[in-house]
């Protein structure tokens, strides 16, 4: 047991908590021996949800949390206020060491907020950005900052960029990853004041493999593995991306359904098809780690179901193994002792 990723879960947080959120915690069990599931939350309604499902109970803990914070409510008041809540005693547990990770498809807001407050950022790290998985041509890219510090400057884009590529080469495994950053074009004169001072400073760090602009139909194509950008910028992208992703897929089962002639054509090519939509589906990737803090939180979406909520905490696993915060903090420390040296 002591050798197990220890993983608190929002079981209140989301569209569909507790049902999907239970489930996803008892298939990542019942898949992998090597995680303790720590579901908090209000504890006769998860213990309600587990007595549906057969798994190793030493494998899931249930922890109470009376409260719930809802999406509306202003997040620096309810970390504030509501002690007891699901997403504030996951974190305290995160905090504590008590727990390795936390994943929560509740309040983006209040799990950034309770994210930096409560675990805190590793020294140096001037804003936290959310760091999301987007299928590309031929795998996947990371598009940071996808949700978490709309307002930019930057030496936060400089910082996302050598986190993201930490994240990429170890997480993922792409060696020496391709770092671009968001711009209406290829040229380093355009965008705005944003871009145009960030891309001097990141054509200079010699720790990324900066390759320059990239503009948005190039992101698909996997022109780069390390998506850099504001969290504004970021979030249209991400809405985007799985608004097409997902009416797409409609649009491709609707047209093969249509006739006869292409129903006895999908039948043929179910296999093939069923593998290449499984990468349209954002449930696939997990959730977006809040990278740059001293544990690792990690936000999925509010309607999250069964499959992302399994996946996200099977991620945790590849997080903790590959000891990505001690590789932030190292690049962060490097980062500072060179400046002071020059």
């Amino acid at each position: 047991m002591q050798n197990m990723m220890r993983v608190a879960v929002d079981a209140m947080g989301g569209d569909n908590a507790p049902v999907e959120i239970v489930k996803g915690a008892i298939d990542a069990v019942n898949r992998r021996a090597d995680i303790k599931v720590i579901l908090v939350g209000k504890e006769d309604i998860v213990e309600k949800e587990l007595v549906k499902y057969n798994y190793n109970k030493e494998q899931i803990e249930v922890v109470n949390a009376d409260e719930v914070i809802e999406t509306g409510e202003p997040p620096v008041m309810a970390i504030r206020q509501k002690k007891q809540s699901s997403i504030v005693v996951a974190l305290n547990l995160v905090k504590s060491k008590e727990a390795d990770a936390f994943v929560s498809a509740g309040s983006s807001g209040a799990v950034l907020v309770g994210g930096q407050f409560i675990v805190g950022r590793i020294k140096g790290i001037e804003r936290p950005p959310l760091a999301s998985l987007i299928p590309s041509k031929d795998g996947v890219s990371l598009l940071i900052d996808c949700g978490a510090n709309v307002d930019a400057r930057p030496s936060h884009l400089v910082q996302f960029a050598r986190m993201g590529s930490i994240y990429m080469e170890h997480v993922v495994g792409i060696k020496n990853p391709r770092v671009a950053i968001v711009n209406i074009g290829l040229e380093e004169d355009k965008g705005n004041m944003l871009v145009k001072e960030t891309y001097p400073l990141l054509s200079n760090c010699t720790d990324i493999n900066f390759i320059g602009n990239i503009e948005a139909r190039e992101i698909p194509n996997g022109y780069a593995d390390v998506i850099v950008c504001d969290a504004f910028v970021g979030n249209v992208i991400l809405k985007l991306y799985e608004g097409i992703g997902s009416t797409m897929i409609s649009k491709i089962k609707g047209g093969l359904m249509s006739s006869l002639r292409s129903k006895i054509g999908a039948m043929l090519i179910k296999p093939a098809l069923k593998k290449t939509l499984k990468t349209f589906d954002a449930s696939e990737y997990g959730g977006a780690p809040l990278l740059g803090l001293n544990g690792l939180v990690v936000k999925t979406h509010g309607n999250s179901k069964a499959k992302e909520v399994t996946n996200s905490i099977i991620q945790c696993v590849t997080f903790k193994e590959q000891d990505v915060n001690s590789k932030i903090k190292e690049s962060i420390l490097n980062k500072q002792e060179s400046e002071r040296i020059d």
